[in-house]
């Protein structure tokens, strides 16, 4: 199956196209994300955020499907990524829309976080699984006693803390997060950002967050890649003044290669 050779990238997309029922909802998009770095995506509702990095996690949402260019993720084609596709997985964590919402009804907390690595490996030390979930909730700040309960039991924002735990459980090397502060107030928001840029700084973890907020590309130190109609339509980093493709035409490609 097609490979890349470049170890210091997390993603890199070469006019990556994406559609969905024959729609193309992602039109030429070309970027590169290296480990230890972080890219935010910005955009209207409809934009094709959510279609870009639902594929760029491995976890494409339904119908949607590469239709033009090529994308590798950890050096797996997002193409043809066969039996490497769980490979793909394992080292991304993946925050999808709605994901403290959608939590499994019928899982603890406890068992909601480890699922990641009990549904890989049945033969696990519970306890030592149990004090990496209790560490986990610990970093963001939900009291140890939320381990036995259920999501239903819970609020939003605290639902929202479990799925961003889980996703961070099996240490991944790229964390993609789709709406990333959705329900979080001001002082877990800090929290959430704390826990990406320590394992970004200390690991390596590269990081493909969508989210609108004003301060997060200078609180991430992070590139900008503003999408519309599918099409990449201006970039930037932090806080830097966003550069406009030449009369903020969404029909040029913007390459953050």
């Amino acid at each position: 199956m097609p490979r890349t050779l470049d170890t210091d990238v997390a993603i890199r997309a070469d006019d990556l196209s994406l559609a969905r029922g024959g729609t193309r909802v992602i039109d030429g998009i070309t970027l590169k994300l290296p480990f230890a770095q972080t890219l935010v995506v910005r955009g209207a509702t409809g934009s094709g955020k959510t279609s870009l990095v639902s594929m760029l996690a491995g976890r494409p949402d339904e119908g949607l499907s590469v239709v033009g260019g090529e994308a590798f993720v950890h050096g797996i084609s997002a193409r043809r990524p066969g039996r490497a596709h769980r490979e793909w997985t394992f080292h991304t964590g993946y925050l999808p829309q709605g994901a403290g919402a959608s939590l499994p009804s019928r899982l603890t907390v406890q068992d909601v976080i480890a699922e990641p690595i009990t549904s890989r490996d049945r033969r696990v030390n519970s306890r030592a699984l149990a004090v990496r979930v209790a560490t986990l909730l610990d970093e963001m700040e939900l009291p140890l006693g939320t381990a036995p309960k259920y999501p239903y039991e819970l609020s939003a924002g605290m639902r929202q803390r479990v799925a961003l735990a889980r996703a961070f459980v099996l240490e991944p090397r790229l964390f993609v997060a789709d709406d990333l502060y959705a329900n979080l107030d001001v002082e877990v928001r800090a929290a959430a950002r704390a826990s990406i840029v320590r394992r970004r700084d200390e690991r390596g973890m590269a990081s493909l967050v969508v989210t609108n907020d004003a301060d997060a590309p200078t609180d991430l130190d992070a590139d900008v890649l503003v999408l519309h109609g599918g099409h990449a339509v201006a970039f930037g980093h932090g806080s830097d003044e966003l550069q406009w493709t030449p009369g903020g035409a969404p029909d040029r490609r913007v390459s953050t290669a």
